[in-house]
């Protein structure tokens, strides 16, 4: 694949991916994944102004409104480490959405498990050529009660 059209998947992926969450250019968003750097180029450069990377710095906890994590290309099995580690950025009534590959789609109900134990519940999700992604919002206080 030529590098015009790599820039152009992902490109795609970060529009697909600010669907999903129903981003506005005034919500704390927080990237994570191997290409955490690039996506938060890629939005500085469409006009989201207040994305930060976990590769850039240390973060405040509960300061995020939208966490995105591109997931392809890695194992599945690190998936929860790397979302234990997302989680406690993302605010109360924050939107979270996970990009993977598509040969993971099997691991979507795993995936459901994982959020669900970190307080989220699975709203939308989208396939494409390059993969699918899930998008997941907190529960709020009250059901998180109950589910402890």
């Amino acid at each position: 694949m030529n590098q015009g059209a790599s820039a152009t998947s992902g490109e795609k992926i970060i529009e697909t991916m600010i669907e999903l969450a129903r981003c506005s250019k005034l919500h704390r968003i927080v990237v994570a994944g191997s290409k955490s750097l690039s996506h938060m180029f890629e939005l500085h450069g469409r006009g989201y102004n207040r994305v930060v990377a976990t590769a850039c710095c240390n973060l405040r906890r509960g300061a995020y409104d939208v966490g995105l994590l591109d997931w392809r290309r890695q194992e599945i099995k690190a998936l929860e480490a790397k979302l234990n580690g997302l989680a406690p950025l993302l605010a109360p009534t924050s939107m979270l959405v996970i990009w993977l590959d598509a040969s993971e789609r099997a691991e979507h109900q795993k995936l459901g498990s994982i959020l669900a134990k970190l307080g989220f519940r699975v709203e939308a999700g989208t396939c494409g050529k390059d993969g699918f992604g899930i998008s997941a919002r907190r529960r709020d206080a009250s059901e998180q009660v109950l589910a402890a």
